[in-house]
């Protein structure tokens, strides 16, 4: 039986599928990641046969009932190469929803030719106070992600203890502010996402940027990206924080061929999927896989070694909720139009605090 697969698609993710040649499956979606959770949650609640999906660690508790465990499916030895910090970012109310696919951190990349004599911003402040060109997504998961980061690097949060949404803060206020003071500096930014960033900085018409693992050999090939070198990403009063997490496989209830889904699952985590993964330079999910990964050269060391940093003390993650999508959704949507001029900070995050608020302690 031909399996029916959807895919996460974009240049930092379709490199793997070659690993798919010769495999007996139909793409059914190929797609960026917020219209690829359109298009599964559309089809899905039809009943739709799905038997292999690409999948995030923040949004698979969105997913849940939708997704079979997969604890008693893989072979323990699939899952035990594999990182534990990742894995355990892919279990939801105690059952392993999907398996993961690599780590996402970001590495702040400058144009050196651009910037002339200029020192590369190693803080939010520093980056305010110079007049460079520094892009960042002005859409979607990725601006409401800078956001986070922005908040949670000036030592604000977006939920409480119990998970309560406390978005209306001074820090989610300066957040806002930074957000659309940088904005202006980059013309059509609230339109970009991931991938738009990625080609103006490979293009060169950008000085900053920050960018996931995975887009390192396409940089690195871009018309500048000879001119381009890795930095950690920027920090603010409480330290570096990139807003992180695993994309994943899952096998939904509808799969069709549960014993070939699961045969796909376990090659999708294999130690050769995962170098090839790896050749991106994503930070593929299999340990033994990763620690094989030699640099390209030196300035491909110092991104190795900046992207084994921010992992080990950088990383921030949403908590596992449901209803997540919604509170991400409302909250850069309000973001965009503070980046459009179409509201001043101040309503935005009132209405981005007043969303999430809604979606998480209204009705379900």
């Amino acid at each position: 039986m031909t399996l029916r697969v959807a895919l996460v698609g974009g240049p930092m993710y379709d490199g793997l599928y070659r690993v798919l040649d010769g495999c007996d499956v139909e793409v059914v979606a190929h797609a960026d990641h917020p219209t690829l959770n359109r298009l599964v949650a559309e089809r899905l609640a039809r009943g739709e046969r799905i038997d292999v999906l690409s999948t995030h660690s923040k949004y698979a508790p969105s997913q849940a009932a939708w997704l079979r465990p997969l604890d008693a499916l893989l072979a323990p030895a699939t899952v035990a190469a594999l990182a534990p910090a990742a894995v355990a970012r892919c279990r939801f109310a105690g059952a392993l929803r999907c398996v993961p696919r690599n780590i996402d951190v970001r590495v702040l990349w400058a144009n050196r030719r651009l910037l002339g004599g200029a020192a590369v911003p190693a803080t939010w402040q520093d980056l305010a106070a110079t007049p460079l060109a520094f892009a960042f997504p002005g859409r979607e998961s990725g601006l409401f992600g800078t956001f986070f980061e922005i908040v949670s690097a000036h030592g604000g949060r977006l939920f409480d203890e119990a998970v309560r949404p406390v978005l209306d803060s001074a820090e989610g206020r300066h957040a806002v502010e930074l957000l659309v003071a940088l904005a202006r500096r980059v013309p059509g930014l609230p339109d970009w996402h991931y991938d738009q960033v990625d080609d103006a900085l490979g293009a060169g018409r950008v000085a900053l940027a920050a960018a996931w693992p995975g887009a390192t050999r396409a940089l690195r090939a871009a018309a500048a990206g000879a001119d381009l070198e890795p930095h950690p990403y920027l920090a603010g009063p409480h330290g570096l924080r990139s807003y992180a997490g695993c994309h994943a496989w899952a096998i939904p209830t509808t799969c069709g061929a549960l014993d070939a889904a699961v045969g796909l699952v376990e090659r999708l985590c294999s130690a050769d999927a995962n170098a090839r993964e790896a050749e991106s330079g994503a930070v593929c999910a299999h340990v033994e896989a990763f620690a094989a990964v030699r640099p390209a050269d030196a300035v491909d060391a110092r991104r190795l070694a900046i992207t084994r940093d921010t992992i080990a003390a950088g990383m921030i993650t949403y908590p596992p909720l449901a209803r997540f999508p919604a509170v991400e959704d409302a909250g850069w949507m309000a973001l965009q139009q503070a980046l459009r001029g179409e509201l001043d900070a101040a309503t935005a995050l009132a209405r981005m605090h007043a969303a999430a608020v809604a979606v998480l302690e209204g009705p379900a």
